[in-house]
């Protein structure tokens, strides 16, 4: 709905803009997803515990690791690899390279095999310096490949000790350039990948320093591991808030057909990584959401929602259709035209979503249907007679909070046309009436019970429509029958204004002294 903030005497019902200031919130929750605690674990940064792909690898035996290993052990081995790598590296004797390389790979097992990596005490003995002097140009892949790798999981850490790298950065930032081994520059895309998910300070200066580019150029091979790490440390680097980061990437040359080779023929693995950089493309940059949809992604993602069962995937993929839906006209006018099959696909893919087990996807396909529903008459229309009604129903009434509060902006869409100008909404009557009809009301009262304000308006908004649209009087009827007057006045002495008003001059208006007199 529209801004609480905002200080209108007289508010409309439910008109076209609630969907596209919804979207706007929605699109700046998708800046701030890796906050989420659930996803942060799991998208922003990553424990590197078998290495990338490569011949020199020496991955960790599973019954090497450590679930609960005494600290005190751990720790106490971590400083004394740190002195032995300390001394390797100050080594100038035959066999100089193998004993660094020895070295490093004792620290980078004790930074891998813990659920709970001994970093803190790594930091302290001084590894990072020494980690970046074996870095250095001309060093063996072996010796690069074990310091990045110890780099990347001290970068998995806590905030202090992600900051700490700040020194190693630049090398890292030069070894995933062209001339380095693909393993090499995997390893460092993963480190920088870690840095980025820490935050926006740190995302700047990664970008200050050129890591935007080199990353873009390694997602566009065809090798699905590279791919992947590059995919996923660009999407921890683009995150914002700041758009500058997703506009710079989408306009280097080959981004875009990449993304669309790779949605088009990957496996969900590599794909889920591509959906992610999309997710913040469409979120952040009106350039880039303006070059997107002007190529064949829409009905790529499509294809993808309607095709897949993996939830790690369809979660951005879904985010990605929603940007788009809601950030360019284009996407609604030109493409989503009713009668297009594209457009049925959309709306039978989000039925399907709606109908999920995954709480998560059924309020991602209802914000994405809330901004088809907020387009014209003939869209409205469109998903009046799909398969997803039925299922909108079912979840106003009894799905959790978060849920019906998405689906209600779907079901208070579908019920106006358009408003002209700053003018009343027209009733879509045929709508309302069947939602009402099939008890819709009740859902809408627990919005205007909610303790949340955007809620509460929404609910008050649509009871305004019952009120003023069902024959007979009909509305009133069912509102009180649902104790919906009730709800109403609780907002008699509320803190906020609009709400306060609105539900007052509902309740004066349609059951005021006269009510029931005729009876």
């Amino acid at each position: 709905m529209a801004d609480e903030n905002a200080a209108t005497p007289k508010r409309d019902p439910i008109k076209n803009p609630v969907g596209n200031t919804a979207a706007q919130k929605r699109k700046q929750n998708a800046v701030s997803v890796g906050k989420e605690r659930r996803e942060a674990l799991f998208r922003t940064k990553r424990l590197c515990r078998a290495g990338v792909s490569t011949d020199t690898d020496v991955p960790i035996d599973d019954n090497e690791m450590m679930i609960e290993e005494e600290q005190s052990i751990l720790e106490s081995q971590t400083t004394s690899a740190v002195q032995e790598l300390n001394l390797a590296v100050t080594f100038q004797g035959k066999g100089a390279v193998q004993k660094k390389v020895n070295a490093l790979r004792e620290l980078r097992r004790l930074l891998s095999k813990s659920e709970f990596p001994p970093v803190e005490t790594a930091i302290k003995s001084g590894a990072i310096p020494l980690l970046a002097q074996c870095l250095s140009f001309g060093s063996h892949d072996e010796q690069l490949l074990e310091a990045a790798w110890c780099l990347t999981n001290i970068a998995a850490g806590k905030p202090e000790e992600t900051r700490a790298l700040l020194p190693a950065l630049p090398l890292l930032i030069a070894h995933i350039g062209e001339k380095s081994s693909v393993p090499v520059a995997e390893q460092c895309a993963w480190a920088l990948g870690n840095v980025a998910g820490e935050g926006e300070e740190l995302r700047q200066i990664l970008i200050s320093q050129g890591a935007l580019l080199p990353l873009a150029k390694m997602m566009l091979p065809n090798k699905g591991s590279t791919v992947r790490t590059a995919a996923w440390a660009l999407s921890n680097l683009i995150k914002g808030p700041d758009p500058r980061a997703a506009t710079e990437l989408i306009k280097v040359d080959g981004v875009v057909e990449a993304i669309l080779r790779h949605l088009r023929k990957s496996d969900d693995e590599l794909a889920t990584e591509i959906a992610w950089v999309v997710v913040y493309l469409s979120a952040l940059s009106t350039v880039a959401t303006s070059i997107l949809v002007k190529t064949d992604l829409l009905q790529l993602l499509v294809e993808r929602l309607a095709s897949s069962n993996s939830l790690q995937l369809l979660i951005p993929v879904l985010r990605s259709l929603g940007n788009l839906i809601a950030g360019d006209a284009y996407t609604t006018n030109a493409i989503l035209v009713p009668g297009h099959q594209i457009t049925d696909n959309i709306i039978q893919a989000l039925s399907k979503c709606l109908n999920s087990e995954h709480r998560i996807l059924k309020k991602e396909a209802a914000w994405v249907l809330s901004n088809i529903a907020a387009g014209s008459v003939a869209h409205k229309q469109l998903i009046y007679k799909s398969e997803s009604v039925p299922i909108l129903v079912q979840l106003l009434l009894t799905a959790p909070f978060d849920i019906k509060k998405e689906v209600a902006y779907v079901v208070g869409n579908l019920c106006v046309a358009p408003a002209e100008g700053s003018g009343r909404s027209t009733l879509i009557f045929d709508h309302l009436v069947s939602f009402v009809r099939s008890g819709c009301v009740r859902g809408f009262i627990d919005l205007v019970r909610s303790a949340d304000i955007e809620a509460a308006r929404l609910g008050l908004q649509f009871l305004e429509l019952v009120l003023r649209g069902m024959p007979n009087g009909e509305g009133q009827k069912l509102v009180e029958r649902e104790d919906g007057i009730d709800a109403m006045e609780r907002f008699q002495f509320h803190e906020n204004e609009d709400l306060r008003n609105m539900a007052n001059q509902l309740v004066d208006k349609y059951f005021g002294e006269d009510y029931g007199v005729d009876e």
